[in-house]
């Protein structure tokens, strides 16, 4: 499909994913690459490998015969560069290019692969007829070697995974969403992948910002034209590590004590007036609570001891939560015990290592909680929000 002039999507949708890196993606996603055609033909990343036919095919129903020139490796990650070999057995004249960092991690995963690699650095450009491509270096958004790459001409930024989404349901162009469903699938994303990289992610966001950006050409996901001004503003925020006045309950009960211990929390929070949502981890993914963390500045988490230690799927949570770093949050424990209770401590140590702040100790109530003690969890989180709200 033709995005502007000579420009062309010609990637790949896959719509049965269903996990990406340990990442839940409902409803698909795509794996974007783009064809510049002009006096040189250039393409923009390579696929997933399983998809090389489809690419290729894509790209001859655009050029037939014709060579393709350049091929620009925006970033070495498999799902990005996958078909890469594939491409060069059709195209063996093209010269590739992406960052130092690229051409290592693709010498690694495709030492079989012949190729004629041209390392690029911040502002070096390429000329390929009436358009020129520059080159921007965003190391860390989200792997070393990344980066993005501008068609000045056509006003096009070909952004890498930042501004990604996983959405595999065929749609082209981010007006063929409704904006708030689209941004969702945006915060999904970046809070799953982009996240531990918010620093990172700004510099490479004022970077581009003296660009005129008409069009946003993401790796994942649909085409930003429409709604550019909102997803910059999100990512802004996030970015910063903003987050709003509320509350998200992770937890897993074993025999509902610690599930009534959540219950009467929550209520608590809204007597406070903060928003708040509960989640159980046996209906949720861990990856599917993310765009709530991402949000809330406040994170309850919940568990019963189990052997001594937390539930493995709220340990599960921690990990993964960890892993990627949220910042200014504030946080409690809690959780029910029968004879040794070293699930609250344990969440409370974690909480410390991801440098949450932690006004209150956890709460723990031993076995059944009685109706005084969900009181006093309700207390427990009237209070907890009423120091949050100064």
């Amino acid at each position: 499909m033709e995005i502007k002039s000579g420009v062309y999507a010609v990637g790949a949708v896959d719509s049965k994913i269903r996990m990406f890196h340990g990442y839940q993606t409902p409803i698909g996603t795509t794996y974007n690459s783009y064809l510049i055609v002009d006096e040189q033909i250039t393409l923009i990343d390579f696929v997933k490998a399983p998809f090389a036919q489809t690419l290729l095919s894509n790209i001859r129903a655009v050029i037939g015969g014709r060579r393709i020139d350049h091929l620009i490796c925006n970033h070495a990650e498999p799902d990005h560069s996958g078909a890469l070999p594939d491409v060069l057995k059709a195209y063996p004249a093209a010269k590739v290019y992406g960052t130092a960092n690229c051409q290592k991690a693709l010498a690694a995963y495709y030492p079989e692969a012949e190729m004629d690699f041209q390392a690029v650095k911040a502002g070096e450009t390429l000329h390929v007829g009436q358009n020129t491509l520059t080159f921007i270096p965003m190391p860390m958004v989200h792997w070393p070697d990344s980066m993005a790459t501008y068609l000045a001409e056509q006003k096009i930024l070909f952004s890498n995974d930042a501004l990604g989404q996983h959405i595999g349901t065929g749609q082209v162009f981010d007006s063929e969403l409704p904006l708030e469903a689209l941004l969702d699938r945006a915060g999904d994303y970046y809070a799953n992948i982009v996240l531990p990289y918010g620093s990172q992610t700004m510099k490479a966001l004022e970077a581009a910002e003296p660009l005129a950006i008409e069009t946003i050409a993401p790796s994942h996901g649909v085409i930003w034209t429409k709604h550019i001004p909102e997803i910059l503003e999100r990512y802004a925020r996030w970015g910063n590590n903003e987050t709003d006045e509320k509350a998200v309950i992770v937890y897993d009960s074993m025999y509902h004590s610690t599930e009534h211990i959540a219950n009467a929390l929550t209520e608590g929070f809204v007597r406070a007036g903060v928003p708040v949502r509960p989640v159980d981890l046996k209906t949720r993914h861990i990856s599917d609570i993310l765009l709530d963390v991402l949000e809330a500045k406040y994170i309850c988490v919940g568990s019963p001891t189990l052997n001594n230690q937390i539930m493995p799927s709220v340990a599960s949570f921690l990990t993964y939560l960890k892993g990627l770093s949220p910042k200014n949050r504030t946080g409690i424990a809690f959780g029910s015990y029968g004879w040794s209770g070293e699930a609250v401590p344990n969440i409370t140590e974690r909480l410390k290592q991801l440098r949450m702040k932690l006004p209150l100790e956890g709460l723990r109530i031993n076995f059944k909680p009685s109706p005084s003690e969900l009181n006093e969890a309700l207390e427990f989180g009237k209070k907890f929000a009423k120091i949050l709200k100064g």
